[in-house]
C-alpha cells in the first residue's frame, strides 16, 4: 500500500476519532502519531493478488470459525496519545483475540494474528520490511510480505529470519492457521508474458 503523508503540527495532530470522520468524507489513509498518511489507489495487479489470497484464507477460515478477515479500510488502532492507526491489504482475527460474536463499528482495537502486506510499486523493499517489523513488534505472529516484481513471499515471524519463497514454493498458516496451504504461484496469479521473474 502507496501512503504520502500530510504535514500535520502538533495542535493539530488526528485522533482514530478523525481519521474515522475524514473516511466519511472519503479520504483514505492510515494514521501515524497523530500525522494523516493518505493512501493511493495501488493499481490492478496489486488488487488482483489481495483478492486472491483473500479468497484462498476466507476459505479456509470462514467454514471452520477460526476467526475473522479483512482487507484494506478496516484499520487497526495500535498506539494511542498520539494515535496510530494503520491498514494491512490482509488481516486475520482468531477467534481468542477477536470473538466471532463481537460487533466491531469502529476500529479493531487487538493486533490481527496473521497481516498480509502486498507491495505497492512505489513502495522501497525497506519501507515493506519495516512494516512488517512494526506489525510483529505489536503483537502479530505472522506477517505475509508480496513482492510482485520478484514474484515472492517474504515470511516475518517473532524472534525469527526472514524467510523469502518463490512461486515453485508454498505459504504454510504455521501454528497461526494449522492446516492451511497456499501456492505462492496461485496468490501472484499469471506472469505478463516476456515478464521474467527476479529474486535477487
Amino acid at each position: 500500500m502507496t501512503t504520502t503523508t500530510t504535514t500535520t503540527t502538533e495542535a493539530t495532530l488526528l485522533t482514530a476519532a478523525d481519521l474515522l470522520r475524514l473516511y466519511g468524507e472519503g479520504v483514505r489513509g492510515e494514521l501515524i502519531r497523530g500525522v494523516l498518511c493518505e493512501t493511493m489507489p495501488t493499481g490492478q495487479e496489486h488488487g488482483e493478488i489481495v483478492v486472491n489470497l483473500s479468497a484462498a484464507l476466507w476459505n479456509f477460515v470462514n467454514p471452520r470459525r477460526l476467526g475473522r478477515l479483512t482487507a484494506s479500510d478496516s484499520g487497526v488502532w495500535l498506539d494511542r496519545d498520539p494515535d496510530t492507526v494503520r491498514e494491512p491489504d490482509i488481516a486475520f482475527f482468531s477467534a481468542e483475540r477477536m470473538p466471532l460474536s463481537a460487533r466491531i463499528t469502529g476500529y479493531a482495537e487487538v493486533a490481527p494474528d496473521l497481516v498480509v502486506e502486498v507491495a505497492s510499486p512505489g513502495d522501497s523493499r525497506r519501507e515493506v520490511h519495516d512494516k512488517a517489523h512494526m506489525w510483529i513488534n505489536h503483537g502479530v505472529r505472522l506477517v505475509w510480505v508480496v513482492q510482485p516484481e520478484t514474484r515472492t513471499v517474504d515470511v516475518y515471524r517473532p524472534g525469527g529470519e526472514v524467510a523469502t519463497l518463490g512461486e515453485e514454493d508454498v505459504l504454510d498458516g504455521l501454528e497461526v492457521l494449522p492446516g492451511f496451504t497456499c501456492e505462492v504461484s496461485a496468490v501472484l496469479g499469471p506472469q505478463a508474458a516476456g515478464k521474467e521473474s527476479r529474486t535477487g
